[in-house]
């Protein structure tokens, strides 16, 4: 009698077999330029090379990866799916060269730490210095981005973890741990402190000043909207929507009547230079708290788990100091 076909174990087969990581490479060029004569020109081969390469992927897939339409060649739902994991297993390789070109140089080996701006200064120096102060030392790579982004690169495989506010958004193998709470506060350009400071919190008043919110559907700028919604207050359109910290104090420095809402703990670091200033209204709610994202697969890396030690005891150390 027969055996029942797997036709998942023989997808597998094909792959192990059949695939190489230069047709991987070939499917997100597709996906980026979407014509086939860009792509050769690209991969400096000629059009009829890269169609039958296309053919050749497909064929080991065994599905149409992408349509052939008046917009050029649109990935099919099998296309989206192969090049959603073609981009993880690329972004793996590319680590994986990253990691072996750094312990060739000497190093430890390399992390990819993923921060938002709001971060306080104690716990990204703690993360850094501890990071660069490791014996055999490790190359670090840096990427400051919302929560959103810093999720959006720990799942494509672009980071090792991250250090940003609680994600609430369905990610599945994404390991996340609350680590500090910061208080909220209105923040203004300091020269314009005493003249906004005037009076009780009022939103409606509020409301009607120049506001520098985060961008548009992200959970800093849905936590906004629901505070000013809450208030019974149309949320205000904004003059400027950044998370960039520069940005954002060029335009409270500038426009008399900028104003945000920032991390009161990271605030008082920015008041030293003199140029922002906190109105001084409490806040009835938290901000979202600051938390230490890694992926399942990685949560047992020996220096992710000494980072991780590190900024939860750092954090420890800054809310005893705060109580």
């Amino acid at each position: 009698m027969p055996s029942a076909r797997d036709p998942a174990a023989e997808l597998q087969r094909a792959l192990l077999s059949r695939l190489k990581l230069r047709q991987l490479a070939l499917l997100q060029a597709i996906d980026r330029h979407r014509t086939l004569g860009r792509v050769a020109a690209e991969m400096q081969l000629s059009q009829p090379a890269i169609t039958k390469a296309l053919h050749e992927v497909e064929d080991i897939f065994g599905s149409t990866l992408f349509d052939r339409t008046s917009r050029g060649l649109v990935p099919t739902a099998a296309g989206d799916a192969v090049l959603h994991y073609a981009r993880r297993w690329l972004a793996e390789l590319e680590a994986t060269t990253r990691v072996l070109t750094s312990l060739e140089a000497g190093r430890g080996g390399r992390l990819r730490l993923g921060l938002t701006q709001q971060v306080p200064q104690r716990l990204m120096s703690a993360a850094l210095t501890h990071l660069l102060g490791r014996s055999p030392r490790i190359s670090v790579m840096a990427r400051e981005a919302t929560t959103d982004e810093l999720v959006a690169g720990l799942l494509a495989r672009e980071l090792d973890c991250a250090i940003g506010r609680s994600y609430d958004g369905d990610a599945g193998g994404l390991v996340q741990e609350a680590i500090y709470e910061q208080e909220p506060c209105l923040v203004v350009g300091a020269k314009n402190a005493r003249r906004l400071s005037r009076g009780p919190l009022d939103w409606a008043r509020l409301a009607q000043l120049d506001w520098i919110l985060p961008p548009p559907n992200t959970p800093m700028r849905r936590t906004y909207n629901a505070i000013f919604v809450g208030a019974g207050v149309q949320p205000p359109l904004p003059i400027l929507e950044t998370n960039a910290v520069r940005s954002m104090e060029t335009v409270l420095r500038q426009e008399p009547n900028a104003i945000t809402i920032f991390a009161r703990d990271v605030v008082a670091e920015m008041e030293q230079a003199g140029h922002w200033a906190a109105l001084p209204y409490r806040l009835s709610w938290n901000l979202p708290p600051v938390s230490f994202f890694t992926l399942k697969e990685l949560e047992g890396h020996p220096t992710v788990q000494s980072l991780r030690g590190v900024v939860i005891e750092t954090a420890q150390r800054m809310k005893q100091l705060a109580a």
